[in-house]
């Protein structure tokens, strides 16, 4: 891939910085850096990113919930930003990302390769022609799960392990394994948060569940 714009990090780790920067040259991009909100603005100078790596937990007046929903305002929904977060990592801060538009959460510490290879699937996901979901990383509208599929997703979305759902439907871990990969693959999502959160967009999941999980993101974006 070359000549893919410039990416923007905003973030107040140098070791985050330093991955991004070199996820940038392998990938043929250019990079703008920014520790806070308030610089990353000024960097921008109005010009829309290809995408976008932003920190959970800024500092100053914008974290990174509240900068994810700016730039979703200021250039579109279909830009692509990459949340990170070192302190808010459980599946359900995972979630809640993005539900709140996020295209992607990673945990930190992370490995280069690993945001190398999120930053490239997120790019070539809006580089794509518009499709059913299954091929250009958005969930689909049309699925089909089997009730066993439905059990386990309504368990992923109250927070439940593996294996606390293996114990709770007397299976293997190894077949909640399976059932979770077919999920994802009638999904048209890539891991276990984005299923959670197509659940919740979709109504498959308990509305209390819902206000549980979602409150204190939306509240913290507003």
């Amino acid at each position: 891939m070359v000549n893919c714009g410039t990416i923007l990090v905003v973030d107040s780790d140098d070791a985050t910085r330093a991955a991004a920067v070199q996820v940038a040259v392998r990938l043929g991009c250019e990079v703008s850096v920014a520790d806070d909100a308030e610089l990353a603005r000024e960097r921008l100078n109005g010009d829309r990113p290809a995408l976008a790596i932003v920190e959970v937990e800024l500092a100053g007046a914008t974290n990174g919930l509240e900068l994810l929903r700016e730039l979703h305002e200021r250039f579109g929904d279909d830009l692509p930003v990459i949340l990170v977060s070192g302190d808010r990592v459980s599946a359900l801060d995972r979630v809640a990302g993005l539900m709140l538009g996020a295209d992607d959460y990673l945990v930190k510490p992370f490995d280069t390769g690993e945001l190398l290879a999120r930053v490239r699937r997120s790019l070539r996901r809006v580089a794509a022609p518009a499709g059913n979901g299954n091929g250009n990383g958005r969930p689909t509208t049309d699925v089909t799960l089997s009730p066993r599929e439905r059990e386990i997703l309504a368990l992923l979305a109250e927070g439940r392990s593996q294996s606390d759902i293996a114990a709770s439907l007397v299976i293997s871990p190894k077949t909640v394994a399976t059932h979770i990969q077919h999920l994802l693959g009638k999904l048209g999502v890539h891991s276990r948060a984005q299923a959670v959160a197509f659940a919740f967009q979709r109504g498959l999941v308990d509305p209390d569940v819902r206000a549980h999980v979602f409150l204190p993101a939306l509240q913290a974006a507003d």
